[in-house]
């Protein structure tokens, strides 16, 4: 069993598996840790479907998946930052917004499966749940540039979107670009759910997002920190769940994944628990 373990870890698909995840974990894990402390996790939520739309609608046109969840991603989460900000309170703009992009998507779908083959629910089933094992070659590659280009680019406006997050108006107040700041956050936003629907589908993808981030805020309150701590867990979450995934291949490695993550999130909630009632 060991050697079929280590044969199976060892194929071809394991380690593209292996390397994709990998980057796309600490992008996700970045982005977040950034979320969770600006309250948008909602944003996440839309976005995943927002990610099926677009796949769709490639999918209708004639075009490559990944090309529509790029576009549909990036433009959702820079419309959704300007129409937060504008009304006041983002969460009246999502839901609005998630309603009418889940409509279109099932819109397109059908239209889809009417127009193309049976290809058309290989695809769906492929955009909602996640294929890391069919990842190729190129797909890892340009999953691992793709993942690198979004963590320099939150590197780069990584404090001024953790001031402008903590104080919007005393970060205006003193000279940092808010709105450019927003929006760029935005397009990296975007570009993680177009990623990370390659590694668990946009069904599960908010699980990711949310669960090392929730439980890296339990452990610390520095944001730099939790950033840091939050990409390790997703990290960690990814490789066990693959590693999981390996020995019993009837588990589909997305869930495995989110199983994982959700399990560092609910030990560190009761280890919070724990401590405070001690405290008591």
């Amino acid at each position: 069993m060991t050697a079929s373990l280590s044969t199976t870890l060892l194929a071809p698909f394991m380690v593209n598996a292996f390397i994709a995840g990998t980057a796309i974990a600490l992008l996700t894990g970045a982005v977040g840790s950034m979320l969770v402390l600006r309250v948008e996790l909602f944003t996440a939520d839309a976005l995943s479907h927002v990610a099926f739309t677009g796949a769709m609608a490639a999918l209708l046109l004639g075009l490559v998946t990944g090309v529509g969840l790029l576009i549909a991603c990036i433009s959702a989460a820079v419309v959704l930052a300007l129409l937060g900000r504008r009304i006041g309170r983002s969460d009246a703009a999502i839901g609005t917004f998630f309603a009418w992009i889940l409509g279109l998507g099932t819109l397109l779908l059908s239209l889809a499966s009417t127009s193309s083959s049976g290809s058309t629910g290989t695809s769906s089933i492929t955009v909602l749940f996640g294929s890391l094992f069919s990842l190729s070659s190129t797909g890892t590659w340009l999953a691992v540039i793709g993942s690198t280009l979004g963590l320099i680019a939150l590197g780069i406006v990584l404090r001024p979107l953790i001031y402008s997050s903590i104080d919007a108006s005393i970060a205006q107040a003193r000279g940092v670009p808010v709105v450019g700041v927003s929006i760029a956050f935005a397009v990296i936003v975007g570009c993680a759910t177009a990623l990370s629907v390659q590694a668990v589908g946009a069904l599960l993808f908010v699980g990711l997002v949310a669960a090392p981030a929730g439980a890296a805020m339990r452990a610390t309150t520095n944001p730099f920190a939790t950033t840091a701590l939050s990409m390790g867990l997703s990290v960690a979450a990814v490789w066990t769940g693959l590693f999981l995934s390996g020995m019993i291949p009837s588990v589909p490695p997305s869930a495995a994944i989110i199983l994982v993550a959700a399990a560092f999130f609910g030990t560190a909630k009761l280890s919070e628990s724990l401590v405070a009632r001690r405290a008591r």
